[in-house]
């Protein structure tokens, strides 16, 4: 497994251990922006399963590194599928709804033309094509605004600022869906564990859209957030969320206004329904406490 240290891979870490052997590689013994790291660590490791859950996903930055975006994101992403391919393994590999332009309001389906806004999501779609180039047996997951009870991210980024701040201005004309990492990581778990090592994940590779159910936007993420915050804490004065367009909130890269993804084919393939969102943002308040 790459990138235990991320969010989606520090839920792994747990997910995955009942399944057998699990490997879990630091940067110093598999780096992905070198590529001959990367297929000397699976050389030597000769895994059935390589789930993919490392990624460079400074969104911003990347506009100024497009290097170092598409030697992680694209370059390392079509060499654990040529090295898979090899070893008869199969590959589990999360992407992103950046791979699309953020046009219309109608749910992504998986087959519906791309068009990335900068150069993140050219870089993971560079990815998902290289991936399935490679021949390897390789299901992708694009999921969306991913969180956790850990780490740096958007909620727990305004749960501090709700405490320090009266109004907080968040953007409203984007639309998609919270996405906790956690049922990222117990959904690759059901995928291993349904399938199996037994040829089948052949028959299945593939693009799947993989988001919590139900949609929003970030302010109302934030507000949902405050409110099911001021539940638990009915004495606690937090801060009031003031809906903006994105024009009042410039970013060096563009994010898509619409993504929404319809998982209609996760369901349909492997029987796994995402969680509603709201649902899971209450799972992880509770965990944050």
């Amino acid at each position: 497994m790459t990138g235990a240290s991320g969010q989606v891979g520090g839920e792994l870490l747990h997910t995955l251990a009942p399944l057998g052997t699990l490997i879990a590689p630091s940067r110093a013994q598999m780096d992905l922006a070198d590529t001959t790291s990367v297929r000397k660590f699976i050389l030597a490791t000769r895994p059935d399963w390589i789930v993919s859950a490392g990624a460079y996903t400074a969104v911003d930055k990347a506009e100024s590194e497009p290097e170092l975006a598409y030697a992680i994101n694209a370059e390392a992403a079509g060499v654990i599928g040529e090295e898979a391919g090899k070893l008869g393994a199969a590959v589990i590999h999360y992407s992103t709804d950046y791979v699309f332009d953020g046009s219309g309001t109608a749910p992504w389906v998986e087959t519906d033309p791309t068009g990335p806004l900068g150069v993140y999501g050219a870089s993971k779609l560079a990815g998902e094509q290289a991936l399935l180039a490679s021949g390897a047996a390789a299901m992708i997951f694009r999921t969306s605004w991913v969180y956790g009870a850990t780490g740096r991210n958007f909620l727990r980024t305004i749960l501090r600022l709700a405490g320090e701040r009266t109004e907080l201005r968040v953007v409203n004309d984007q639309h998609g869906a919270p996405t906790w990492s956690r049922d990222l990581a117990r959904m690759a778990a059901h995928v291993i564990s349904r399938r199996g090592i037994d040829g089948e994940a052949t028959a299945i590779r593939g693009i799947y859209h993989a988001a919590g159910a139900g949609e929003t936007t970030w302010a109302g993420f934030a507000a949902e957030a405050i409110r099911q915050l001021q539940q638990r804490e009915p004495e606690t004065r937090l801060a009031t969320v003031t809906g903006i367009p994105s024009s009042e909130y410039p970013t060096p890269a563009a994010r898509p206004a619409n993504s929404r993804l319809n998982c209609g084919k996760l369901a349909a393939a492997f029987g796994w329904q995402m969680p509603e969102w709201r649902d899971s943002l209450r799972h992880v308040l509770d965990e944050i406490g």
